[in-house]
């Protein structure tokens, strides 16, 4: 039976993911596409999305049931962790450059499989 430390730290965690999924849909606005890049648009932000999800889930379910992320992601993995951690944030900040204006629908097309190459290294991280 659990305590209720346990089912406290259970019940934080999934209304931090729900915030954290909250707050990057609000920046993302999914619902509002360009009306060029209407398909590599929704893909980038679909697939982001997912990404976080998946991320948050794993992250979660690192700390709380596997006993820390030191535990699952030890050695070269925490360090692949890292990468795949900050990789498709930093690309979903940076489409907003204007260095990035004229070649949108190949970045977004890019980080889209950057972003779904992340999920599957997490989930290949965290079952193998």
């Amino acid at each position: 039976m659990a305590n209720f430390n346990e089912i406290l730290n259970h019940i934080l965690g999934i209304i931090f993911i729900i915030i954290i999924l909250s707050v990057a849909y609000a920046y993302l606005k999914p619902h509002q596409l360009h009306k060029r890049r209407l398909f590599s648009t929704l893909l980038l932000k679909l697939s982001y999305l997912f990404y976080l999800l998946v991320l948050c889930i794993i992250v979660y379910m690192s700390a709380l049931v596997k006993g820390g992320l030191d535990k699952v992601f030890n050695g070269i993995e925490f360090f692949a962790f890292l990468l795949v951690l900050f990789t498709p944030t930093i690309g979903i900040f940076a489409r907003k450059l204007n260095y990035f204006s004229k070649k949108r629908e190949e970045y977004n097309y890019f980080f889209t499989a950057i972003n779904l190459v992340s999920v599957i290294a997490i989930l290949v991280m965290y079952f193998v």
